[in-house]
Formats: C-alpha cells, sequence, structure tokens
C-alpha cells in the first residue's frame, strides 16, 4: 500500500504523463479543434489541495482546467472525449478543453472568462453555509486574475460573510507574457491584497507538493469550521506556452535560462526525492507510472477517436432561451 506522500507522486506523474501525451497528439494531429491550456510544472498545485478536499467540497478552475480536474477524481475518458469534441465529454463535447465540469467528483465547472469562477465559488460556498452544510468551494486561477476587480469584490464578499472558500492563486510569474513587474507595484503581492480585505491569507512553494498539502488543510479546515475564507498564493511556473502544446522560450518574454532553472526545481523530482529514504524505489514506481499512465491516455484517445461527434439537433440543448412574445 501507499503512503499518503507517495500518493501524492503518484497523482503528480498521471497528469503529467497524461498531459505530455495528450499535448503529443495535439499537435501532431491536429484533431483537437479547442485552445488548450497545460499545467505541465504546475502539478503540485493541483494535487495537493485537492488530496484534502471531499467529493462534496465543490472546485471551480479558470482556463488551465485539467490538472485540478484530474486531481479531483475527474474522468481521464470523458476529459479526452471533451479535448476531440464528443458528446461523451464531460461538458457533451460542447465545452473544450477550458470548460469542463464533473459536479459527481466535486468539480463544478471552470471558464475561459478572468475570474469568472472565482465569484461562482464564493457564491456555491455562500449557498453552502446558508444551507447549513459543512462543504467548502475552492477555486484556481492565475495571478493574472488577481488584476481583475471581480477578484477584489469577490475576497471583500467573502470576507464579510465570512464564506466558507478557499482562493487558490497559481502564481506562475506570467499573465500571458506579461511579467509580475509590469503589472504589480514593487513590494506587494496577491497574499497582500487578500490581507486588505479581511481574508487570511498563506504564500506556498507552489513546487513543494507536500507543503501545498499541509498549507491546503489548514485552510480547507479553516473554512470548513466557519472561520471564513482563506486565500493560498502557490509560487509556481508552466514549462509550456501560455496556450498549446509547444515551447516559448524564443518569443521574447522569458529566457531558455528561466525556463530551465525552474524545470530543476520539478515538482515531481524534488517529492520524490524528498521521500528517497522512506520509499527507496521511489525511483523505479515514478518510471513505472508513467508506462502506466501512457498506456492509459492513448487507450482513452484511441476510444474517443471512435465516438460519435454531438448531433446537431440537440445544439441548443442547455442554453437559455428567452421565452417567445
Amino acid at each position: 500500500m501507499l503512503s499518503s506522500r507517495t500518493r501524492l507522486i503518484r497523482g503528480m506523474v498521471r497528469i503529467r504523463t497524461v498531459e505530455e501525451v495528450l499535448a503529443d497528439y495535439y499537435r501532431d494531429e491536429q484533431e483537437m479543434r479547442t485552445p488548450t491550456h497545460f499545467s505541465i510544472g504546475q502539478e503540485a498545485t493541483a494535487v495537493g489541495v485537492c488530496a484534502v478536499t471531499t467529493p462534496r467540497d465543490w472546485v471551480y478552475s479558470g482556463h488551465r482546467s485539467h490538472a485540478p480536474y484530474l486531481a479531483k477524481g475527474g474522468d481521464l475518458e470523458a476529459l479526452v472525449a471533451e479535448l476531440y469534441g464528443k458528446e461523451a465529454g464531460c461538458s457533451r463535447g460542447r465545452g473544450g478543453s477550458m470548460h469542463v465540469m464533473d459536479q459527481a467528483a466535486g468539480f463544478a465547472g471552470s471558464a475561459a472568462i478572468l475570474g469568472e469562477m472565482i465569484a461562482a465559488a464564493v457564491g456555491a460556498g455562500w449557498a453552502f453555509a446558508r444551507a447549513g452544510e459543512r462543504r467548502v468551494a475552492l477555486t484556481y486561477f492565475g495571478e493574472g486574475a488577481a488584476d481583475e476587480g471581480v477578484f477584489f469584490e469577490s475576497l471583500n464578499f467573502a470576507a464579510v460573510h465570512r464564506v466558507p472558500v478557499v482562493f487558490v492563486c497559481e502564481n506562475n510569474q506570467y499573465s500571458i507574457s506579461s511579467p509580475l513587474g509590469v503589472r504589480h507595484a514593487p513590494g506587494t503581492s496577491v497574499r497582500g491584497r487578500a490581507e486588505a480585505c479581511g481574508v487570511r491569507s498563506l504564500a506556498v512553494d507552489g513546487n513543494d507538493v507536500f507543503g501545498v498539502r499541509d498549507a491546503a488543510r489548514d485552510a480547507v479546515e479553516h473554512a470548513r469550521d466557519g472561520r471564513g475564507p482563506v486565500l493560498l498564493e502557490l509560487a509556481t511556473y508552466r514549462w509550456r506556452a501560455h496556450v498549446g502544446p509547444g515551447l516559448d522560450h524564443d518569443h521574447g518574454y522569458r529566457s531558455q535560462e528561466e525556463i530551465e532553472s525552474w524545470m530543476a526545481g520539478c515538482p515531481i523530482v524534488r517529492a520524490a526525492g524528498a521521500v528517497r529514504d522512506e520509499t527507496p524505489g521511489i525511483d523505479a514506481l515514478v518510471e513505472s507510472w508513467r508506462a502506466e499512465f501512457r498506456r492509459e491516455v492513448h487507450a482513452a484517445v484511441d476510444r474517443a477517436k471512435a465516438l460519435p461527434f454531438p448531433d446537431t439537433a440537440g445544439l441548443l440543448s442547455g442554453a437559455y432561451l428567452p421565452a417567445a412574445r
């Protein structure tokens, strides 16, 4: 039986492997007709936080949704089918990479509008509290979304009403290609913005899955006990381009040296090193998991390709249509 720390590593390896394989399919075959935002390099933020949630806790995400979706227990085959636009997809082939959901797993949804799901999570958390339910809403977003007005409005509302919500800021240093230094005043932080609104805040090394897990446990318990919202600012880094499967060291906004310096702190390698004494065979385990998950995602792709696309007769199913006058 795997230890709790080793299970976290396994979860990161699964997400990394799935996304790397999907990125190759995306680039080489051009059959996924949806923009994709990969979390390669950021796996610890998804796995560490979701590890301390229950299926009844709801997670919301922005456009970089695959990792939290899988970490929360979302169905891989449904995710792959969604990327291929198939009816069996988790959003019935209508949402694509940025609009995935699986309420049975507690993944309430994701959206491409910057900061949109921050407010949705606060609303869900407030509903939980008003119904007397010991449930927590969590929302993933990048530090770019912390520049949006809805972020401040949501923080203030959550603080005033002691909403059981955990704000998870994946601070990967860039809003598309704009570094923090050109957007945030010197000496300020996302954590500081939350504290100014009266929200308890923690800054955590987002590439340390064990540290993320411990901070998230504290935050979720704090919110669940009715003591108000918490913000986690998790410092991490995406290895691939903002959108799409490629690398972007030649785009002029960050250097190959910078990327390699963050890759040297790979969350999977770090975590494996930390458990090597208690689990001497961890390196062999990681390699066996990579092989296992490659088989899993290749099989999911094969099945997705054979599935039908949505019928055009149901094109407006689920859409809001105003009543005829």
